[in-house]
């Protein structure tokens, strides 16, 4: 097979010769893996062959190793590890030389082909001589195979973890790169190559920064490299002091005042793309001195392992006014364009983390700014006055910020609606909201809002709606926080007055030519959606009559016949707002009988609709209508078993979804939801439903993060279903030790122990449901040789000492379920027990009241239990 001629028709324009080299490389690669693997390789060394072969045959090689997906990369891992020993040679063998070819596409492919396979062997204490051999290049090659190399080396760190390569490599690395970096190296490809390579070793550098003389030197080449000629490097450079800022900032102190020089004069004069990572820097110390002062509460206790060097604190003075100038570097659009980023957007993100770092200091140097520019005919000042206000609103205390925003809301006010410029407009909408977001609300002493002002905030807001896009989404934003902030305020809202008003107006938002721009269909449905929610009883009316009409909303999404897959999508997400919307409605009549009795009449209109929205079978829909359901059984209750007939099919449907995983987790809480519904009647369906949980539980392909509620699940199940779950005890009692087991013993990152206490907290509340659900009926002794195991895994959690509260409320709980539902049969065995005794004392003396609840119930069972 001529790989050379396929390649080139792989990357036809005509459709059909393209679709025979697809198939004809899927076929030379089911039938001989090795031999497709070579003849890759081969083409990609082979100086003879065209640019665009060679760059296709290493991409699909790098393909070959590498997946998105958790149990397809497993494959691949294992496919390449079981490859014949000499075809991988031969491989490995053509792409280091690759490394030296004249094709800079090629050795660009070659690099992130090597580093993928290096991912898999390091690992495996396999090809050891890479990091020499890749070195040894580094020396003596001309300049672009150093550049290759050093290329290789930074996806190298990428693809391994820091743990697999020793010390002694990592300092040989790392001479290389560092050299590469120096100013004595006269090609910027290489000095580029080597600033990015650096960038991904920073991780692996930890025993150098420890070091005194060697983080020296290499905070002095990063600097230097920030003063290269060439703005890549630059921009690199300051990519890898951002890296360091997050990594190594307890080691930063000596260096902040030259950092502080060259970040100062990167964003005043440099090009935005550096000035942007000069400005990401102090954003990146902001953000880890806000988790320290979070963590540690601010009297710090002298044996804490961290300590805040307050360097922003120290740096306000000069810090801030030069984010300020930043402010005044707006770009015409950017207020249009989603995805818009430049110099004052990165400099008004700082300056917020800032005030959140250092609260009321920063109040004194940002005023006189506002005070100003906020009335200058440039629109560019009035702008930059109103994003400094807006960003400085989270941190300092509502007592320091409440008396500026009483003398400012009414010049907001006017700007809202009478200021020329629409980016005025646009930065005021969005300051308020910020206003409402952090300064309004049963939290806050004092309020800006008043009875008198109420009135014209709303006026003002309902006028801007009608405004550009991008104004009328930031006024819906406001809007939502304002309704948010009167959240629990009894009987009635001080926005009872004008809900109609403010119903009418976001429906017709709703219905603009242009809601489809500046997300502002979704932001008034996003508004709508609190409002109603937030809304107090003296309006539950009013949102009675907006069922019918949303209904009717949604009843028009089905009619489209015959839509572009772009109408599709369209239509898609138009159903996933309205179907948001009728959840929020439903919820909210639901939780009280009056209206509940009015919300079932539309019942059956409602669960009709839903069903039709299934039947459009689109992903996104499915999502949202699933959760209106749930809610709409919540609200139904026992009667809700009528629908199950012909809704079953879509659960069953929604739990096999393991692509869109999200999906699958909604349609798991949803079981759970019409279990509490429906009880005992739920039994006809649990045949199917526990045997596609057990299913998803033992698969591969499902991600990790449904198994938790999965688990929480099957105690819903038998919580409803009582001793009738009999027949899968023995199937889920053997899949929740299993994942008790693995659950243990976990060391891990905060995202590991993050997971480990959601999957532990899952298989909690399945003991605690099968412990209850069995309570009151004859059956109870099969749970007795469960009960050891469910004690020991207890202990081990315990002992593990990493459990966060909601772990620590749901473990006391199983323990009381476990001495209220098996008495003398679980006594002797919790006296026998490692650590309950110690575990209920330090529940019982918790400062989280929901956990000492939950252990003074399981005292009074385990006293109970063992007088028996």
């Amino acid at each position: 097979m001529e790989v050379t001629q396929v390649l080139l028709n792989a990357q036809s324009i005509d459709g059909t010769v393209r679709k025979n080299a697809e198939e004809s490389l899927k076929q030379f690669q089911e039938q001989n893996l090795p031999g497709f693997l070579l003849s890759l390789s081969g083409e990609l060394a082979n100086e003879e062959k065209p640019v665009e072969t060679r760059k296709l045959a290493g991409l699909i090689l790098k393909n070959a190793l590498d997946a998105k997906e958790e149990h397809r990369k497993f494959e691949l891992v294992q496919r390449w590890l079981s490859l014949d020993g000499n075809a991988k040679s031969q491989i490995k063998a053509s792409l280091l030389t690759t490394l030296s070819s004249i094709v800079s596409d090629a050795r660009s492919t070659a690099s992130q082909a090597i580093a993928k396979v290096a991912g898999i062997e390091l690992p495996q204490k396999q090809w050891p001589e890479l990091i020499g051999s890749l070195l040894s290049n580094v020396n003596q090659q001309p300049a672009h195979a150093k550049q290759a190399t050093l290329e290789t080396l930074g996806y190298l760190c990428e693809e391994v973890p820091p743990n697999v390569i020793d010390q002694d490599q990592v300092n040989k690395i790392l001479t290389a790169v560092v050299q590469g970096m120096s100013a004595s190296e006269v090609n910027t490809d290489v000095r580029l190559a080597a600033t990015r390579a650096l960038y991904n070793a920073i991780g692996f550098a930890q025993a150098n920064f420890i070091n005194d003389m060697e983080r020296d030197y290499l905070m002095r080449v990063v600097c230097e490299a920030t003063l290269s000629p060439e703005s890549r490097i630059r921009q690199a450079a300051f990519e890898c002091l951002v890296s360091i800022s997050s990594t190594y900032y307890e080691k930063l102190a000596a260096y902040i005042p030259d950092i502080f020089n060259i970040t100062v004069k990167a964003v005043r004069e440099d090009e935005e793309p550096v000035a942007l990572q000069a400005i990401e820097f102090w954003s990146s110390i902001c953000d880890e001195e806000i988790d320290i002062l979070e963590e540690f509460g601010v009297d710090f206790t002298g044996d804490s392992d961290i300590t805040c060097f307050y360097f922003i604190k120290q740096a306000l003075p000069a810090l801030v006014p030069m984010l300020l100038e930043t402010l005044l570097k707006q770009e015409e659009d950017q207020d249009q364009d989603e995805g818009a980023w430049n110099i004052a957007m990165a400099g008004g993100t700082c300056l917020g983390l800032v005030a959140r770092t250092v609260g009321d200091d920063i109040v004194p140097f940002v005023v006189p700014f506002i005070e100003e520019n906020i009335q200058k005919p440039d629109w560019r000042q009035r702008e930059a006055a109103t994003y400094a206000f807006g960003s400085i609103l989270e941190g300092p205390s509502p007592e320091k910020l409440i008396p500026l925003v009483n003398v400012a809301l009414n010049f907001m006010l006017s700007a809202l609606t009478k200021d020329p410029s629409s980016h005025v407009k646009d930065t005021t909408a969005w300051a308020l909201g910020r206003i409402f977001e952090f300064l309004h609300g049963s939290a806050v002493g004092s309020t800006v809002i008043t009875q008198e002002n109420c009135q014209q905030l709303v006026t003002v807001l309902l006028q801007s709606m009608n405004d550009t896009p991008n104004v009328a989404e930031k006024a819906c934003g406001a809007l939502y926080f304002l309704a948010q902030g009167y959240e629990e305020v009894g009987p009635s809202s001080p926005l009872t007055p004008f809900f109609q008003e403010i119903v009418q107006s976001l429906l017709t938002v709703t219905h603009r030519e242009d809601a489809g721009e500046s997300r502002l269909r979704t932001a008034a449905y996003e508004t709508l959606n609190e409002v109603v929610r937030c809304s107090t009883d003296d309006t539950a009316p009013l949102v009675l009559q907006l069922v019918p009409v949303i209904m009717m909303e949604l009843h028009n999404t089905l009619e489209g016949q015959n839509l572009s897959s772009d109408g599709r999508e369209k239509q898609s997400e138009l159903q996933g707002l309205l179907c948001g919307c009728l959840q929020v409605i439903i919820q909210k009549l639901g939780s009280s009988e009056p209206t509940k009795y009015v919300l079932m009449q539309f019942a059956d209109q409602v669960m009709g609709l839903f069903l039709r929205v299934f039947a459009c079978r689109s992903a996104t829909v499915h999502e949202e209508a699933m959760l209106a359901i749930g809610a709409l059984a919540y609200a139904t209750g026992a009667d809700f078993a009528k629908y199950m007939p012909e809704f079953y099919r879509y659960l069953e449907m929604g739990l096999q979804n393991f692509e869109e995983y999200q999906v699958c987790a909604v349609t798991v809480g949803v079981v759970g939801d019409i279990c509490r519904a429906l009880e005992e009647k739920i039994v006809p369906y649990c045949d199917g439903i526990m045997t596609q949980l057990l299913k998803n539980l033992s698969s591969n392909q499902l991600n990790r993060s449904v198994k938790p509620p999965i688990f929480s699940c099957f105690g819903d199940i038998a919580l409803a279903v009582g001793e009738y779950f009999e027949k899968y005890l023995m199937w889920a009692m053997s899949a929740l030790q299993r994942a008790a087991e693995l659950s243990t013993h976990v060391a891990g990152d905060d995202e590991l122990t993050e997971y480990t206490n959601s999957l532990r907290n899952g298989i909690l509340e399945a003991y605690s449901g099968i412990f209850q659900g069995f309570k009151s009926s004859a059956k109870t002794q099969l749970l007795i040789p469960y009960a050891p195991h469910i004690l020991q895994f207890l202990d081990g959690i315990y002992m593990e000492k990493d459990m966060d509260d909601v772990v620590m409320k749901t473990a006391i709980g199983v323990l009381g379920d476990l001495a209220d539902t098996l008495g003398s049969h679980a006594g002797s065995l919790i006296q026998q027990s490692l650590s309950s005794k110690d575990f209920l004392n330090e529940c019982l003396s918790s400062e989280d009241l929901m956990i000492k609840e939950s252990a003074e119930w399981a005292k009074l069972a385990i006293s109970r239990a063992i007088s028996v």
